[in-house]
């Protein structure tokens, strides 16, 4: 079952990379160009919601199957499997949903939506991506994005 889960993370991270750079890039450009918040913006935001708790979930079973909170923490990659990775990716998506949630809430149809999405995707993203390049730096064994 462990092996199962594990793979099914270490896939569906692609899809939750995915779908919030293409997210980001989308807000991105509806904030610039001043578009409207569409229907098919917010049902892609909500998939991208969506796919991003999945992952999570996914995390925090294998998180406390593998005792990844018994790691010793004066070990590099013990401490990141322990505190930094879990910590990033729940503030991550904290982020995400407070983004998607603050998009819902304003009363303008417009730019202030797609501002909110592209901050708070955006950060999210940036977090994301740091918790991948301080992976590679605990962990020599892995790579980035799978590029040796």
């Amino acid at each position: 079952m462990y092996n199962i889960l594990k793979s099914a993370h270490s896939g569906w991270r692609y899809i939750v990379l995915t779908l919030l750079i293409l997210a980001f890039v989308q807000a991105l450009a509806g904030w610039m160009g001043k578009k409207p918040y569409t229907e098919t913006n917010r049902k892609f935001n909500v998939f991208t919601l969506i796919s991003a708790h999945i992952q999570l979930l996914v995390g925090l079973i294998l998180y406390f199957m593998n005792d990844w909170y018994k790691a010793d923490s004066s070990v590099a990659m013990g401490r990141y499997w322990k505190m930094e990775h879990i910590g990033m990716m729940v503030l991550a998506i904290i982020l995400i949903t407070y983004g998607n949630a603050r998009s819902k809430k304003t009363t303008d149809a417009g730019p202030v939506r797609h501002r909110n999405i592209a901050l708070y995707f955006g950060l999210a993203l940036v977090l994301i991506l740091a918790a991948i390049i301080a992976m590679v730096k605990a962990d020599p064994t892995r790579s980035l994005f799978g590029v040796s």
